[in-house]
């Protein structure tokens, strides 16, 4: 784990990490919300292909988008985040890793996207939504963590945006984002199923509901993948998941595909 010598996090410590076993190299704040497996596992189950345009919402120091385009070469992918100082620190990681002209980070939020985000525009959306609901927790002191871990604390960082950020404002402003018959792909906490499925009832079909299983433990899943198709109405579907860790502790070899070597998921 190194310094580096640019620091474009509001003058904040970061250090440069790596994800996919070194191949993606990721700088992130010191201190406060840091990435974990989550972005990884969102980028692998996200079926783009060469020359499709995705898009990434709330997305940070650019992790996800970092990933996807690893692996999908030639698919082009940009970016929206409330948080200045982390699409900085995105615009930064895009130019670390030679992505420049493919992927593009931007500032804005669901209440004031930029206006060159275009409704209908994208082959596929993707995002990481905070998990906790408003008001069920104390929100963090340091305000990056708080923006991503709970629903409306990322509008708040910009004094003048409305307050916006539920569940319901991040499923509604994805499904408005991607073209007729595109897909939606969100990783969210499993015990948050039945609203992120009723936000999406009415909206997309053909949902793949795809469990994150800690273990062979018997432990309930913590995680869940759930990808849907904008305009298209045919039954959901529970998809068997997969077991992210071994008895003793470490990843299993199919979660070791995702994680180190960039493997796509088949959900």
């Amino acid at each position: 784990m190194a310094e580096p010598a640019l620091a474009p996090h509001g003058g904040a410590a970061i250090t440069e990490d790596g994800l996919l076993d070194g191949r993606v190299k990721l700088c992130q704040p010191k201190k406060g919300y840091r990435v974990a497996i989550d972005p990884v596992f969102l980028a692998a189950a996200v079926p783009a292909i060469a020359g499709e345009r995705v898009l990434d919402v709330g997305a940070g120091s650019g992790a996800a988008s970092l990933c996807l385009a690893w692996r999908v070469p030639r698919c082009r992918v940009s970016g929206i985040e409330a948080q200045p100082d982390m699409a900085r620190l995105a615009s930064h990681n895009i130019g670390l890793n030679g992505f420049i002209g493919r992927v593009d980070v931007m500032t804005g939020d669901l209440t004031r996207p930029p206006m060159r985000l275009a409704p209908g525009s994208f082959d596929h959306v993707m995002a990481n939504p905070p998990y906790i609901e408003a008001g069920r927790a104390s929100p963090s002191p340091d305000r990056g963590r708080a923006a991503a871990n709970v629903e409306g604390a990322a509008s708040a960082v910009r004094q003048d945006a409305a307050p916006a950020g539920g569940l319901g404002d991040w499923v509604r402003f994805c499904l408005a984002m991607v073209r007729r018959k595109g897909t939606l792909t969100v990783i969210h906490r499993a015990d948050r199923l039945d609203t992120l499925l009723a936000e999406l009832h009415g909206r997309a079909g053909s949902i793949v509901v795809y469990p994150l299983w800690p273990g062979y433990s018997g432990k309930p899943a913590k995680r869940v993948l759930v990808r849907a198709v904008a305009d298209a109405f045919r039954p959901m579907r529970l998809a068997t998941g997969m077991v992210l860790h071994e008895e003793d502790g470490s990843f299993t070899a199919q979660a070791e595909a995702v994680l180190r070597r960039g493997e796509g998921l088949e959900l």
